[in-house]
């Protein structure tokens, strides 16, 4: 079984609609973190105090199939194609330890209901 990891960069506000979204496309546990973007854009000031926004990543460790439907999920379902506020991607992962089995017999699951 291959694995991927999707990575989701998105806004903090949007870190619970993206997790539901995840789930019912099939994913199961996420990893959070919290993180500052930087652009190229001018900062926002507001009485001299600069605003950078929050932003969630969300790492999800999903089965190579799984982790693209997920990911088109995420996508059309937060928009993200037409707003700047997030990013999401995948990145094949070649050695894998320490998963939970659960989520194993889930993605073995999911796979022999479609053959």
């Amino acid at each position: 079984m291959k694995f991927s990891v999707l990575v989701a960069i998105l806004a903090e506000e949007m870190e619970d609609r993206a997790i539901d979204i995840a789930r019912e496309s099939g994913a199961g546990a996420v990893t959070l973190l919290n993180a500052r973007g930087i652009t190229g854009d001018e900062k926002k000031t507001f009485f001299g105090l600069t605003y950078e926004g929050s932003q969630s990543v969300l790492l999800f460790v999903l089965e190579k199939k799984l982790s693209l439907q997920v990911l088109k999920c995420l996508t059309k379902e937060l928009d993200l194609d037409n707003d700047s506020r997030g990013i999401a991607f995948t990145v094949p992962l070649e050695h894998l330890g320490g998963i939970d089995t659960r989520e194993v017999t889930q993605f073995t699951r999911k796979i022999e209901d479609e053959i």
